[in-house]
């Protein structure tokens, strides 16, 4: 009976190089070191809005890290607004602009600052009886009645054309509310905005492209920037100082950025960009893995199961990316913090809005820190999380 702990222990010694050789080889094991408050995942369904919900989710976490309640904003909300404003510039554009689902960050702050904001139970944007968001029709019939009054078939248009497009789009998400009682109060959008004293102006959008000048303002040059708005352009290596004095601050970030890319797995919960040929290691690290035929690295570095070697991104590669359409403004999603991996490097903990069951996540996942610097297209932030030094490059006030 004596001899059984003991032999036990004896087996278990001989066998721990081997099960720790075992665990090493597989696995992320990522280990969180910053996490910020978020509020719940929420869901975009079968909608292009994930401009709204990323911007939302950041909001609602600037409001909970200025002290105030958990709020559930109306991504709808901005939805309509931006509707109603896209349709319209395309049709004073003469259908010479992008009239689509799609948008960017600076959409949710521009309509808020305008018109205020409401919460979702207020509303939803959701026909009766409907549970997720199918934003397909109501694209098809916007861009169907903007092109009919595009080709003016009476040679001039009506006074009435900006109410029937609204028309089509209050027919979907439901008409706007101008007054609604929460929590036992009345308001009106723009007393619920003061209420919760969030100011959009504190809040800016910085990119990084060497077409332009560093540490001035231009338009970029992504279909989805339809309201032509200015981005503040900083080399690579201050956005990505940006990004990491946010978070150590406290400051979550609205990431704009490229999810087509190979190395994307929501899946999974990572995402990563693999150094396939190897062009960027050395030595030991090279050799380990030379071993491998192409083949075989391409199956291992994108099982997404083990860190791999990656490729180290400069101001050039984002530049050829964003070129040649690789590097696409193609979604949106929100970091609220870091973790490493066993092996210690970085990733950027990232709340999607797919759902909370769309992975094994919740919802979240972790992009590597190659990863961000490539297929970042732009970050929106707290002016004050921003570095002092870089502030002052910028002019940001």
């Amino acid at each position: 009976m004596h001899h059984k702990p003991f032999l036990f222990l004896f087996v278990l010694a001989i066998l721990s190089p081997f099960l720790q050789a075992q665990n090493d080889s597989i696995g992320f094991n990522f280990r969180v070191i910053r996490n910020l408050p978020s509020t719940s995942v929420k869901d975009q369904a079968f909608s292009g809005t994930c401009w709204a919900f990323a911007t939302v989710s950041f909001i609602e976490s600037e409001l909970l890290r200025m002290g105030k309640d958990t709020l559930d904003v109306s991504e709808m909300f901005f939805v309509n607004y931006a509707y109603k404003e896209k349709s319209e510039r395309y049709v004073r554009f003469h259908g010479n602009t992008n009239l689509g689902q799609g948008g960017q960050a600076h959409d949710v702050l521009n309509i808020i600052k305008i018109h205020g904001m409401v919460p979702e139970s207020v509303y939803p944007g959701l026909l009766p009886g409907e549970k997720k968001h199918r934003h397909g029709e109501l694209e098809a019939m916007v861009k169907a009645a903007a092109g009919a009054l595009i080709k003016n078939p009476d040679r001039q248009l009506s006074k009435a054309w900006e109410k029937a497009m609204g028309g089509i789009v209050d027919a979907y998400l439901g008409e706007l509310p101008r007054q609604f009682s929460y929590n036992g109060k009345n308001y009106t959008p723009e007393s619920f905005l003061k209420a919760y004293d969030f100011d959009p102006d504190d809040y800016v959008s910085l990119t990084s492209y060497s077409h332009h000048p560093f540490y001035e303002p231009f338009i970029l040059e992504i279909p989805d920037n339809w309201a032509h708005n200015e981005y503040i352009n900083v080399p690579l290596d201050d956005l990505m100082e940006t990004l990491n004095a946010a978070l150590d601050q406290g400051y979550t970030v609205c990431w704009d950025g490229d999810v087509s890319d190979k190395g994307f797995s929501h899946n999974k919960g990572v995402a990563i960009v693999p150094d396939v040929e190897l062009a960027d290691y050395t030595g030991s690290e090279k050799s380990r893995w030379q071993e491998l035929t192409e083949k075989e690295r391409q199956k291992t570095f994108f099982s997404f199961e083990r860190p791999v070697p990656e490729r180290k991104i400069t101001d050039a590669d984002r530049l050829q990316a964003f070129n040649n359409y690789s590097s696409t403004d193609d979604h949106l999603m929100h970091i609220t913090g870091k973790a490493v991996d066993r092996l210690g490097n970085l990733y950027y903990i990232t709340k999607n809005s797919w759902g909370d069951k769309s992975n094994e996540q919740g919802g979240f996942l972790n992009m590597s820190e190659a990863y961000v610097r490539l297929n970042t297209i732009a970050i929106t932030l707290h002016k004050k999380a921003i570095p002092a030094h870089i502030r002052a490059k910028c002019n940001i006030k």
